[in-house]
């Protein structure tokens, strides 16, 4: 997209108003499952005052009309990098792509997303740090269009880790607000994390393993130590928060267990003794299972590195079977894609992947909704469609138990009472 259309975008207005009166089509009840036809959501003030059968519009109260429409939540990505220049073969767009710039390109982002219908991110790290905050900020203010968004300001990571931009120049010249949280010991897992509880972050991004696409690390290999994360969760907890740790390796993933985190990305070699800790301890896994073919087929066409493409290849199947087990084990499970490996606002297609290894329907939904709600600890806020919640529905045509692809195509978008779509 050319920037000045990408600034038009970005000044078209969203349809406001104080009360609004949401007629369903049908209207799809994450928790239950059930599809109940003729429901109008009363919006007062940007939350949810009723849902009830349709009656005659409240005095005052706009009507928005979605009768030809599947309504049912606004879905939420716990896994997203819109603050940052998407993933390509150029190593070094990070580097040369200014703070100032990278900050518009997540507004591009961020509107993009909200108009596939993500009402909600966990916007999981970037590389040039802080820049996450502003956009948030920017949403929240009203100045850009964007999802409700959770923001973890940097990576914390060891020097040459799977946090690191590596390949590019030598880590030590990189500009400072690219290494604000590589670390090396513990001491220093709590001073960069409280610098970043400072400077506004809601959570923390623990590198515990390798990356699969960074250069110089391998998906399988430990980095962070349990103490140094341990060491960071604690600070977090301190501040009313949780971590979370990027982690492929088995052995990785289960030292970010015991060292408290709230959720594992990736989780893509875990063993049977990590799905079982995962379980008893409640510990969400967010498994982009969708990533692996784009980065197969596009990283191909377009020449990524070959070490990207080799540990993608190395970790694709492996990844989707245990999320196969994890299903079928009953381990908790939230829906996380990695946007910015692949273009923002195809967020969706993960769905169909979640079906076809393992989950039902409702099941994909609800790790997108009531299950992201919880890892957030928002489940009094978003999730579901019920008085008192935040009034973030979407509008889909067709049935999405019957195909979930239908939410690869979003008719209408609404987030705290305001439409954007």
């Amino acid at each position: 997209m050319k920037w000045p259309a990408l600034l038009l975008a970005l000044l078209a207005a969203p349809v406001h108003a104080e009360t609004l009166y949401v007629k369903a089509g049908k209207l799809l009840d994450v928790t239950s499952g059930s599809e109940v036809s003729g429901q109008c959501v009363l919006v007062k003030d940007s939350r949810i005052a009723k849902v009830e059968q349709c009656a005659e519009t409240p005095d005052g109260a706009n009507l928005v009309d979605w009768s030809a429409y599947t309504v049912l939540p606004g879905l939420t990505d716990l896994h997203t990098h819109l603050a940052d220049t998407g993933q390509s073969a150029d190593l070094a767009a990070p580097l040369n792509t200014s703070p100032q710039l990278t900050a518009l390109i997540g507004a591009h982002n961020a509107k993009v997303t909200l108009d596939a219908g993500f009402t909600t991110v966990r916007d999981v790290g970037t590389y040039r740090g802080l820049t996450d905050v502003a956009l948030r900020d920017a949403i929240n203010q009203g100045l850009v269009p964007g999802p409700r968004m959770f923001v973890a300001g940097a990576y914390l990571t060891h020097p040459g880790g799977g946090g690191e931009l590596n390949g590019v120049i030598p880590n030590g010249q990189l500009p400072a607000d690219m290494r604000l949280g590589v670390l090396t010991n513990p001491a220093q897992a709590h001073d960069r994390a409280e610098y970043l509880f400072a400077h506004g972050v809601d959570f923390l991004k623990l590198i515990a393993t390798g990356a699969v696409l960074a250069i110089g690390t391998e998906p399988g290999e430990p980095e962070l130590t349990e103490e140094e994360m341990r060491a960071a969760v604690d600070v977090a907890k301190q501040h009313g928060s949780f971590a979370t740790a990027h982690a492929h390796g088995a052995e990785g993933i289960k030292n970010a267990m015991r060292a408290g985190v709230r959720s594992i990305e990736h989780a893509s070699l875990i063993d049977a003794e990590g799905l079982r800790m995962a379980k008893a301890q409640h510990i969400w896994l967010v498994m982009d299972v969708y990533d692996g073919d784009w980065i197969d087929q596009q990283g191909t066409q377009e020449g990524w590195p070959e070490e990207y493409l080799r540990k993608n290849r190395e970790t694709t199947l492996i990844q989707r079977q245990n999320f196969q087990k994890a299903v079928a084990m009953g381990v908790p499970l939230g829906f996380g894609t990695d946007a910015g490996v692949y273009p923002h606002g195809l967020n969706a297609r993960q769905f169909a992947y979640m079906v076809k290894w393992g989950m039902t329907p409702l099941q994909a939904i609800q790790s997108a909704t009531l299950e992201a709600a919880k890892l957030l600890r928002r489940e009094d806020d978003i999730g579901s469609v019920a008085a008192g919640k935040s009034a973030d529905m979407i509008a889909v045509s067709g049935d999405p138990l019957a195909n979930i692809r239908v939410l690869e195509n979003v008719a209408h978008v609404m987030k705290g009472g305001t439409l954007y779509k």
